[in-house]
């Protein structure tokens, strides 16, 4: 069995350590309801991928849930219909 010579300082072993370590996962943002999600996969809260609805989430919840849940989708919908395009001059000053 192999036995070192020299025991290895701690500036050589954490540059041999230098890439381990845990990364952020990278997040979008559901187009449907806005909530951070990994790329590639369906939204959770409101069951949508693409655009398109996948799973029916609000027919698994109570009935408490489900108003509450579509309450917050409207509200979001709105949101996003508020913003109006902008005008030639409202470009021409950008």
């Amino acid at each position: 069995m192999a036995v070192p010579k020299k025991r290895t300082t701690k500036s050589k072993r954490d540059k041999r350590r230098l890439h381990i370590f845990l990364k952020k996962p990278v997040l979008a943002r559901c187009p449907k309801c806005g909530k951070l999600l990994l790329p590639h996969t369906l939204c959770s809260y409101c069951g949508y991928y693409k655009g398109r609805e996948i799973v029916n989430i609000l027919g698994k919840m109570t009935k408490k849930e489900r108003k509450k849940r579509e309450k917050e989708m409207k509200e979001k919908d709105k949101e996003t219909q508020k913003k109006k395009p902008l005008d030639w001059k409202q470009l021409s000053k950008r």
